[in-house]
């Protein structure tokens, strides 16, 4: 996997955390800047962190799979897009009333927009990737999206969450599709 197609998962995963941060930027009641830290340091830690465990989760099946192994990491990236994108459909009043105050509110936030990123690092297990640069990658763009995201939230409101979802999943199948295109040949 190059830079450009790691880049582009990297975006496709920290969409969900990217339309979180959103709402979280539309509940900012006090300094901006720290909320944009806080959110931002959750997701990106958490988003680089999963992609590491579900690497080692997996690694000991690479044998046994890896002739079927970019069939199983495209089917991944396209199960995942495919989530965001039917997500990105749903209209989520309940955003506004978003909290973030209590540590454990983020954290449980930061595990649910990382699934993800579990998942596509059990992918990664059957692709030729650097795990712990892909995930130090993956850390680094979602904690930028994150802060970028409580920003947008704060100025713009709901706009941009269900855009964010939609795009990032269709990422996740375009790289899908070109795994197997890559292994077909």
């Amino acid at each position: 996997m190059g830079l450009v197609e790691l880049f582009l998962l990297a975006l496709g995963l920290s969409m969900d955390a990217f339309a979180v941060a959103i709402c979280a930027g539309l509940a900012n009641k006090g300094s901006r800047l720290k909320n944009m830290l806080e959110v931002g340091l959750y997701f990106g830690l958490f988003q680089a962190g999963m992609p590491l465990i579900g690497f080692y989760l997996s690694s000991r099946l690479v044998g046994s799979v890896l002739s079927v192994g970019h069939w199983l990491a495209a089917g991944l990236l396209f199960i995942i897009g495919a989530r965001m994108i039917i997500s990105s459909a749903h209209k989520n009043p309940s955003c506004v009333t978003f909290e973030y105050a209590s540590s454990l509110k983020l954290l449980s936030l930061a595990v649910a927009t990382s699934v993800d990123a579990l998942v596509a690092g059990v992918s990664f297990a059957f692709l030729d990737v650097s795990i712990f640069a892909a995930s130090v990658f993956i850390g680094v763009i979602t904690f930028t999206l994150s802060c970028v995201g409580v920003a947008i939230g704060a100025k713009f409101g709901l706009k941009f969450k269900s855009a964010a979802e939609a795009i990032g999943g269709a990422l996740l199948i375009s790289i899908g599709v070109k795994t197997l295109f890559e292994n077909a040949l």
